[in-house]
C-alpha cells in the first residue's frame, strides 16, 4: 500500500463518513491528502529493545504472512525516548480522500461544568523561562521548548466525538488525529486527539517531505491588527532565529538518508484559526527505499521545534523546569505501511481525554531574545485550538492566583 491508497476508496467512504464512524478505542487521521480509520487489533507493535521502526516493520510482515491485505501500522508515540508508546496493526481499515472536516461542525457541548487548573500557574511558568534564559546565557543551550499543561475536570463524561469533528472542521489543512492510549488503571478509553499544523515527515516511494513550524505569534480577531502580526513575525529577528535552528537540524538529518535535500532560504507565514507561524518545506529523494517513514520520523523526532537545540542538554532542562510529564504531549503520531510509505505528525493542539477529565499541553521556544512573559501567552493562544473544541476560550483560564500545591 502507498499513500496514493489514502486517496483510493475501497470501498468508496466519504471521509466524514469515517469521521462520523469512529468511536472509544478506533484510530482516526486525516490531512489534506486523505482519511485514514482503523478497528480493531491485530496485532500489538512492541518496541522491546529495538526501534519502533524495527518493530513496526516486523509486525507489518508478520500481518502479511497471517493474511492481513494491506496492513499498516497506526498509533502514536510519546516524547521522551523511554515514553509511552501506543502502536498496533489493526484488523480494519478504512480510506477516504480529504475534507472528514468539510461539514458543518456539531455545536460545542453547553451543558459542562468545567473546572481548570494552570501547571505551572503563569507565574510559575515565567520564572520557568527566565531561568531557562539563564542556561542559553552560559552557552550550555541554544533553544529549549518549555511546555505547560491545562487539567480540565466536566461535570459529564467528554463527548470526544463531538469535540473531534469540532478539531476537524476548525482547521482543515491541519492533521486531525484520535489515537486510544489507555493505560493500565485508567476507568475509561484514554483517547489523545488534536489536529497538528505540524508534519513531521511523510514519505511517497522515494519522495520524502517534511514541514517543521517554528516561529508563532497568536492571532488576533482584528484583521488589522492580526495582518500586523504575520508581519511582524516575518521579520522577527528572534522567530527568525528560531526557525533556522530547526529547519537546519531538520535538513541534516534528511540528508542522511536522502539526497537533493531543499529547503527554503525564508520561511513562509502559515496560520491557524489561533496561531501564526514560520514554516518551512524541505524535500528529499530517499536514498534506500527499504527506509521507512517510521524510521525517518524516529531519527527526526524531536525537532528543535518541540525540544531544544543540543538536544540532549535541552531534554534534561524540560525534565528539570516542567513539572508534568509530557507524555505524548510533542511525540509523534501516524501510520506506515508495509512498503514504507506513511505519514508522521508532531502532537502538538492534543489533548488526552478520559472520561470527565482532559489534559491538554502547549509550549514555547526559548531562545536569546525570548520574553518571559510573551512566551507565556504564546502558550495561552495555542491552548484555545482544544479550548474552543471544548467550548472554552482562554477567557476561560484562570486567573493567576498561586496554587497551594505550587
Amino acid at each position: 500500500m502507498s499513500t496514493a491508497a489514502l486517496l483510493r476508496p475501497r470501498p468508496v467512504h466519504g471521509a466524514a463518513d469515517l469521521l462520523a464512524a469512529w468511536l472509544p478505542g478506533s484510530f482516526f487521521y486525516t490531512s489534506p491528502r486523505g482519511t485514514l480509520l482503523a478497528d480493531g487489533v491485530h496485532a500489538l507493535v512492541a518496541a522491546g529493545g529495538v526501534t519502533h521502526a524495527e518493530a513496526a516493520r516486523a509486525a507489518l510482515a508478520d500481518a502479511a504472512a497471517a493474511g492481513i491485505a494491506d496492513p499498516v501500522v497506526v498509533g502514536a508515540i510519546g516524547f521522551r525516548p523511554d515514553g509511552p508508546a501506543s502502536l498496533v496493526v489493526p484488523a480494519v481499515v478504512r480510506r477516504a480522500g480529504p475534507g472528514a472536516g468539510a461539514t458543518t461542525p456539531p455545536a460545542a457541548p453547553s451543558d459542562l461544568d468545567w473546572t481548570v487548573t494552570e501547571r505551572p500557574q503563569g507565574s510559575v511558568y515565567v520564572d520557568a523561562v527566565r531561568r531557562a534564559l539563564d542556561l542559553i546565557g552560559d552557552d550550555t543551550l541554544r533553544k529549549v521548548v518549555l511546555a505547560r499543561s491545562l487539567e480540565l475536570s466536566a461535570s459529564r463524561p467528554v463527548p470526544v466525538p463531538t469535540v473531534l469533528a469540532r478539531l476537524a472542521a476548525a482547521d482543515p489543512a491541519a492533521h486531525a488525529f484520535a489515537v486510544d492510549v489507555s493505560a493500565p488503571g485508567d476507568l475509561a478509553t484514554r483517547t489523545l486527539l488534536g489536529a497538528s499544523p505540524e508534519l513531521l515527515v511523510r514519505r511517497h516511494g522515494d519522495d520524502v517531505v517534511a514541514n517543521p513550524l517554528a516561529g508563532s505569534a497568536p492571532r488576533s480577531a482584528d484583521p488589522a491588527e492580526d495582518r500586523r502580526r504575520a508581519a511582524a513575525l516575518r521579520r522577527s529577528d528572534k522567530d527568525l532565529r528560531e526557525h533556522a535552528v530547526t529547519v537546519e537540524q531538520v535538513a541534516a538529518i534528511l540528508r542522511r538518508f536522502c539526497t537533493d535535500v531543499t529547503a527554503p532560504t525564508t520561511p513562509q507565514v502559515i496560520g491557524t484559526a489561533t496561531m501564526w507561524h514560520l514554516s518551512s518545506v524541505i524535500r528529499g529523494r530517499l536514498v534506500d527505499r527499504s527506509v521507512s517513514s517510521l524510521t525517518l520520523a524516529e531519527a527526526l523526532h524531536p525537532t528543535p521545534a518541540i525540544c531544544g537545540v543540543p538536544t540532549d542538554r535541552a531534554r534534561d532542562v524540560i525534565a528539570r523546569l516542567e513539572p508534568v510529564d509530557r507524555g505524548y504531549y510533542s511525540g509523534l503520531v501516524g501510520w506506515c505501511d508495509a512498503d514504507g510509505d506513511g505519514e508522521w505528525v508532531v502532537t502538538i493542539r492534543c489533548a488526552e481525554v478520559c472520561d470527565r477529565t482532559v489534559r491538554l499541553f502547549a509550549g514555547a521556544g526559548v531562545v536569546v531574545g525570548s520574553d518571559p512573559e510573551a512566551e507565556l501567552a504564546e502558550t495561552r493562544a495555542k491552548f484555545d485550538t482544544l479550548l474552543r473544541a471544548l467550548g472554552l476560550s482562554v477567557e476561560d483560564l484562570p486567573d493567576g492566583t498561586p496554587e497551594e500545591d505550587q
